[in-house]
């Protein structure tokens, strides 16, 4: 019997792929299984995949003939899963040896519908460790009481897959929102938390997560980015009444952070970003706007004012996130 099913979407992601399945195998059990889904990828991914077949044991290799996306990829491997527990990784990431085990020992221990963890953010040669955002550690807990509130940083502004593990059995609560090719936790993490019925996070941070990729969505500046609002639609859609002030505020923060580095854009794409981030703001209740800009770093609140200057006054509050910082991180 399977016990843990590691989901690795990737594409065109030769240069650290290797890395990324030695770090499996060095993290490898019987019980243990390693799906590797190659989103269509035009360079040596998929081969180099392929050659660590028989390195690590449990290794399936999954190619789709075009791509996808991250979201459609991860629901294939989830497809493929055998195991009592799912996790994910990145193919531009790493683990820390026996990372695996102590997940599994941690969710096995505390018995809730999942666990998560705190993460390892690695650029050239610098670590940071990142926490997840809940001080309370090793304790089963109500996932809806970990949304709010609404002007703190909480665990669905932590929206990263990889940092946990999770029940199989939650079913249609692990599946992504299919056709996005951004964004697409941030739904994910929403439902997760309203719908499950247990979790806990715990002090682990054995996965490195590789920033400032060339190639990574979070560098690239094509039409993929548009999709954050597709997300964010279906996050404002389904949330319930009591969290539509938090949703509201990781909306507005997360648009502001995006205008910030627009540059990025080409002209027309980013006017295109603009009209639709504009739209959005203003289908959204103003009261809940006007207090989403008054908890934001005055860059953010700034930027959002270029783009609607018509926007109300924010209302008089007693904090102001320090500066270049927000309540909530991308």
């Amino acid at each position: 019997m399977i016990t843990l099913s590691v989901v690795v979407p990737v594409r065109d992601c030769e240069l650290y792929i290797g890395d990324a399945l030695s770090s499996l195998r060095r993290n490898s059990r019987a019980d243990f299984e390693f799906i590797v889904v190659d989103d269509g990828s035009a360079d040596a991914t998929g081969d180099i995949a392929d050659d660590f077949r028989g390195d690590l044991p449990g290794l399936a290799v999954i190619r789709n003939p075009v791509p996808l996306g991250l979201a459609d990829a991860r629901n294939t491997g989830l497809e493929a899963a055998t195991g009592r527990y799912v996790t994910f990784m990145d193919g531009d990431d790493w683990l820390a040896p026996g990372h695996l085990e102590r997940l599994v020992a941690a969710v096995d221990g505390l018995g809730c519908d999942f666990v998560r963890t705190d993460h390892v953010q690695a650029e050239g040669r610098k670590r940071v460790v990142h926490r997840a955002p809940l001080a309370r550690r090793d304790v089963v807990l109500d996932p809806r009481e970990a949304i709010l509130p609404a002007g703190v940083r909480t665990m669905v502004d932590y929206p990263y897959a990889w940092a946990g593990v999770y029940r199989r059995s939650l079913h249609d609560l692990l599946r992504f929102p299919g056709s996005l090719h951004t964004a697409e936790d941030r739904p994910w993490i929403w439902r997760l938390h309203q719908e499950a019925a247990t979790f806990a996070v715990v002090s682990l941070a054995g996965i490195f997560y590789r920033r400032q990729v060339a190639g990574s969505l979070t560098q690239v500046g094509d039409e993929r980015q548009l999709h954050f609002f597709d997300a964010f639609e279906l996050v404002l859609k389904d949330v319930e009444e009591e969290f539509r002030p938090k949703a509201v505020r990781n909306f507005c923060s997360l648009l502001a952070h995006h205008l910030r580095l627009a540059d990025r854009f080409t002209p027309r794409l980013r006017a295109r970003f603009e009209e639709r981030g504009a739209s959005m703001v203003r289908g959204l209740p103003p009261d809940l706007v006007a207090e989403a800009l008054a908890g934001m770093s005055a860059e953010r609140e700034a930027a959002l004012r270029a783009l609607l200057p018509d926007l109300p006054p924010s209302p008089h509050v007693r904090y102001r996130s320090r500066p270049g910082r927000d309540r909530e991180d991308p």
